[in-house]
């Protein structure tokens, strides 16, 4: 390197210093990307730019990672440790040819390889995007483009405030001498490689260009499929074409984002000062695996869970910070009000009505739309549950959106479609003590001006924020695994419904939710909110939580419900000190130390936080169950009542495991469980530690809320096996809410209709009832004595009291 170029250098620093503020993406490169710090590391750029290789040494320093101005050793020779694929344009512009420099670079490294086995210089990609604006369409400058000397000026002076450093997956030179040869035509094609994956990066920061509103309406408006329904609701309703056109371009206006590139980059600073006031922390997982999705040309549908309003800006606001593109958003009508509903728009939000039955025009200008975004390769977000949870459980999903989206790529789309399973959890949710209140009988709420001001005016620390990204599905593939025929429906015009797309749609929403399961992030109010409601009196000793928390972290770390879901790395005496200091529980002191409690408010709201992990302990908690209700028992035995309770949970929950895998899966919970000594082996009878016998009967009582609903609908069926479907749900809950008043139970989905649906659907499919849903005798007989054996003698009373007094009402009448 010259004088003069260090010189530069060094003059550059102060103000870059002050005029740039760099976000690196992704913000731990070593475990993210896989590098190994041990081997030589060098930096390849885009462009020839002493400004980006200043910008970069920064973020590397930051980063804990080699200076890219320090020179490479390698025995006796020095080598720069940055490489450009492209000169940097003169004013009269450039060819964007591969410098010679880096060319000489890359054969004389190839040429090292050959000489020495044992070297493997990693080769990592940056890039350093200034400010992240897609352009409009009717722009046709490339995506990526070099900038001359004055445009970087300006470039800096407006969007040094967000420049974002990214550093992709290194690539091996090892593996390229020992696969390409070391010739410079595998220079020259290493140097085409790289410019593409840069074109792509930039493509996935900052996303397609945005559409001219008005040009985007006639657009769809000319097409095939909305020209031929105007056609037909103008001729069926003998109106003139032009009113139907208008009508038609009104819904797009309420449908459509028109979204804001200024709006997303202003709201991020105001969003990041809203979190760092709200939240002590985002926890955020797994978001190496979207970029690279979203580098490799996959039109991504986020599919997250849905527990707060919160969710739609938490979800963009780290999407934005992990270098992506914020997604256009699904989002109810009602929340088209002012000023929410503009500010929602700009900053991606379309809208939807929550039905479409009955309007043919509506659901084909909307289909129409949907396709449109997936077309140009905007990502779209929606909430398959429909709304959000009430119980804190995820919710069976609502299958119109997915079935769409289905649709759309049965038009032609080129691109392979891939849904993100996405969990989002809080150690708080604002609308949690309005969640307990509807599930009880009072009126939802209108969303309203009003409503915002009063949230906004609770705000508060609220503990941790978690976003966890679940294990990808690629749509092409599932598709060609259950529907290899579906490349013969497609139709550029009309979307089809073929044979195969209910089932499909179907068994695919619950692979979804389950995979947003498996992502569930524990965490200190979840994990003290299951302990002190598994406690009879809502209350343990501070020392018994630690315990029982203990036991928890155990399960999880050493029996991981799945590769996506997260533990607290803190241990159970932090996590109960944190979750003290959240103000939700009541600490009192006696001589003998702390109590930890629950008022009976605080009780129902818990409820909430619990549930949304309850799913990782269903099984351990029905092992313990069992064996503390029968004491002693095989291991055969276990399995067998078990795996005849699993598939409702399975159903309920969403539990990720398949029949054939889930003996070995008790096997293994067993073995931790003897291993904790709560379980007791002697080689053929698997029982209870008598030691132990407050943690583990803490664990049994996770699932006994649960077994209490299935033994109130199995006696039911019992007792009248001809019992019409709704009858038996509406029946069931309503026991359920008598059960809840009586015995002080607190659980949400006692108020909750949807868990008798699910039960009763899980009943059909496991064979307890025939086609017209009666009862088949002998099966739910076995199964009513079994779940009768799980519920205490009070519960079993109470279900049989409330039925005695039923029949006496109508028999009366």
């Amino acid at each position: 390197m010259s004088s003069w170029q260090k010189f530069y250098q060094k003059t550059l620093n102060l103000p870059l210093s002050l005029l740039v503020k760099t976000h690196s993406i992704p913000s731990n490169p070593v475990e993210d990307l896989a590098l190994d710090l041990a081997r030589p590391i060098i930096y390849i750029l885009p462009f020839r730019s002493t400004t980006d290789l200043v910008t970069l040494r920064r973020s590397t320093k930051e980063l804990g990672l080699p200076d890219p101005l320090a020179p490479l050793e390698i025995g006796d020779r020095t080598f720069n440790r940055f490489v450009f694929v492209a000169d940097a344009p003169s004013i009269f512009g450039s060819d964007g040819e591969l410098p010679p420099s880096s060319l000489t670079l890359f054969t004389e490294l190839l040429e090292l390889h050959k000489q020495d086995a044992e070297l493997d210089i990693q080769l990592i990609p940056a890039s350093i995007l200034w400010g992240r604006k897609p352009g409009k369409e009717t722009n046709h400058k490339p995506v990526l483009r070099a900038l001359n000397g004055p445009e970087k000026m300006f470039t800096v002076l407006a969007h040094g405030r967000d420049c974002m450093v990214r550093l992709s997956s290194p690539v091996s030179l090892r593996y390229m001498a020992d696969h390409h040869g070391i010739d410079n035509a595998i220079a020259h094609k290493l140097a085409r490689v790289a410019k593409i994956h840069f074109s792509r990066q930039q493509l996935a920061a900052s996303g397609p260009k945005l559409p001219d509103r008005q040009l985007l309406f006639k657009r769809l408006l000319a097409s095939k499929a909305i020209e031929k329904v105007v056609e037909e609701e103008a001729l069926s309703r003998d109106v003139p074409i032009e009113k139907v056109r208008k009508e038609a371009v009104d819904m797009m206006e309420e449908i459509a984002a028109n979204f804001s590139y200024s709006l997303i980059r202003h709201g991020e600073r105001i969003l990041g000062w809203f979190w760092n006031r709200l939240y002590q922390g985002l926890n955020i997982h797994n978001a190496q695996r979207v970029r690279q999705l979203a580098q490799d040309g996959h039109e991504i549908v986020y599919v997250p869970c849905h527990r707060s309003h919160m969710d739609y800006l938490l979800l963009s606001y780290v999407l934005y910070k992990e270098g992506m593109v914020p997604p256009h958003i699904a989002a109810g009508i009602n929340l088209n009000f002012f000023p929410a509903g503009p500010i929602f728009r700009r900053g991606g939000g379309f809208f939807i009505r929550r039905s479409f039955k009955g309007n043919r025009l509506y659901s084909t200008v909307f289909r129409e739309y949907l396709a449109e975004l997936f077309a140009k390769g905007y990502s779209v977000e929606y909430f398959s549950e429909g709304g959000r949870s009430r119980t804190g459980r995820l919710l069976p999903a609502k299958t119109g959106m997915l079935s769409m989206t289905i649709q759309a790529m049965l038009r032609g789309l080129n691109r392979p479609v891939t849904l993100v399973p996405v969990y989002i959890g809080y150690e708080h949710v604002m609308e949690v003590s309005t969640y307990a209140k509807e599930l009880q009988g009072k009126r939802k709420e209108k969303e309203n001006v009003g409503q915002v001001l009063r949230t906004l005016r609770k705000l508060r620390n609220f503990g941790q924020g978690y976003v966890n990204f679940g294990e990808p599905i690629p749509i092409n593939q599932y598709l060609n695994d259950h529907a290899p025929d579906w490349h013969k429906d497609i139709d550029p015009i009309e979307p089809q419904r073929p044979h195969w797309l209910n089932p499909v749609v179907n068994s695919l929403a619950v692979k979804m939710m389950t995979h947003i399961n498996d992502a569930a992030a524990t965490n200190a109010l979840t994990l003290c909110g299951l302990a002190l409601l598994s406690s009879r009196q809502r209350a343990l000793s501070r020392e018994e939580l630690e315990q029982q928390l203990a036991c928890y972290l155990e399960l999880l770390r050493n029996t991981p419900y799945s590769e996506q879901s997260t533990v607290p790395s803190e241990d159970a005496a932090e996590l109960v000190a944190h979750a003290i200091e959240m103000d939700k529980f009541l600490v009192e002191r006696d001589a003998l130390g702390e109590i930890v409690s629950l008022d009976r408010q605080q009780s129902i709201l818990m409820t909430y936080y619990r549930n949304n992990i309850i799913h990782l302990f269903a099984l351990p908690s029905l092992i313990a169950h069992i064996v503390v209700q029968y004491q002693t028992l095989t291991v055969d035995e276990i399995h067998e009542q078990v795996e005849k309770l699993y598939p409702f949970l399975k159903a309920e929950l969403f539990l990720r495991y398949e029949k054939e895998e889930l003996g070995a899966v008790i096997d293994e919970l067993i073995a931790e469980l003897v291993r904790q000594r709560l379980l007791l082996n002697d080689g053929v009878h698997i029982s209870m530690n008598n030691a132990r016998i407050g943690p583990l009967q803490l664990l049994a009582r996770t699932i006994s809320e649960t077994l209490q609903r299935y033994a109130i609908a199995l006696t039911l069926l019992r007792a009248e096996p001809q019992m019409m479907k709704s009858d038996l749900e509406q029946q069931s809950q309503m026991m359920a809410q008598r059960l809840s008043r009586l015995h002080g139970i607190n659980a949400p989905e006692f108020f909750d209709k949807g868990v008798f649906a699910t039960l009763v659907k899980t009943l059909r499919e496991e064979g307890y009832l025939n086609e017209e849903c009666h009862a088949v005798s002998r099966p739910v007989e076995e199964l009513a004595d079994q779940l009768a054996s799980m519920v205490s003698p009070e519960v079993k009373l109470t279900i049989h009291a409330v039925m005695s007094r039923e029949e006496r009402e109508i028999t009366t009448d």
